[in-house]
């Protein structure tokens, strides 16, 4: 795996409730680069939140739209980027994080649960949210692994120690 020349300085990639949003926005702000989010780079270009676009179009409509937000801001975002959950799903996406710099902020099942709560934003949580989370966390994992360089548990971590570990694993890459 190499760092591509072009495109992000990072990649963030994880599970409901890892940070990656907070994290990368701290990340960008101290590296004094951009910050992406690509969860809302989908609704901008939607009109609409994510909620909304799996309620009334399905999951399928959403990855498709997303695997196209990703691929667009790998090629153009040359500051920090943080990659929905799921995005991680798509073999393209997954072919391509490999020419990058990722970054996989993992986080145990009850650090996760007690992070989102009962989050009516998360529409693949709805329900027993410690049950749904178990079954994404057990399915994405072992693809969070296969893109990640980098992985920080962020267990017991504040988002700002988080992204200390960040800095120190970036600059020891560089």
């Amino acid at each position: 795996m190499t760092t591509s020349r072009t495109g992000p300085v990072v990649v963030l990639v994880g599970p409901p409730g890892a940070g990656k949003s907070t994290v990368a926005q701290d990340l960008a702000a101290r590296l004094g680069v951009g910050f992406r989010d690509t969860d809302h780079d989908i609704a901008a270009a939607a009109g609409t939140s994510v909620q909304d676009i799996f309620v009334d179009h399905g999951e399928e409509h959403f990855r498709a739209l997303e695997e196209q937000a990703v691929a667009t801001a790998l090629a153009e975002h040359d500051g920090v980027l943080a990659l929905g959950g799921g995005a991680v799903l798509s073999d393209a996406t997954r072919a391509l994080l490999r020419q990058h710099r990722v970054l996989f902020l993992d986080v145990g099942l009850t650090a996760a649960v007690s992070r989102v709560g009962l989050n009516g934003q998360r529409p693949l949580l709805l329900g027993n949210v410690r049950s749904q989370m178990k079954a994404l966390m057990d399915r994405r994992r072992p693809l969070y692994d296969e893109v990640a360089r980098f992985t920080v548990l962020t267990d017991s971590l504040d988002a700002s120690a988080v992204t200390d570990r960040a800095l120190q694993l970036i600059r020891e890459d560089a």
